[in-house]
């Protein structure tokens, strides 16, 4: 069954680290200390890997699943969404230094 926002705003703290699964791979982890990290889990090439979406509740519940979706469709595409964002990360910073440099 889906998350609602209710169940995501009164998830508290346990013992040990846990998750809330909305489905499709995408889950509200919920740490020790009480902050709350969406991630997804997915496979790519038979490997397992898992990305993060932000905080909650700065990243919402529908714009996480937004982003899920995103991550999905590149999937599907045949591309790594971990690759994919380091690359983008990489190509910001590079393009950064030369605005700097000019």
């Amino acid at each position: 069954m889906p998350l609602s926002d209710i169940a995501c705003k009164r998830a508290k703290p346990k013992d040990k680290p846990y998750r809330l699964s909305d489905g499709d791979g995408l889950y509200l982890r919920v740490q020790t200390n009480g902050s709350k990290l969406w991630q997804l889990r997915y496979l790519y090439l038979d490997k397992e890997n898992i990305l993060s979406f932000g905080q909650y509740p700065l990243v919402s519940l529908l714009g996480a699943r937004g982003k899920r979706d995103e991550a999905k469709k590149l999937l599907i595409a045949g591309i790594d969404p971990a690759a994919r964002r380091k690359q983008e990360k990489i190509t910001a910073i590079t393009e950064a230094r030369g605005a700097c440099a000019a």
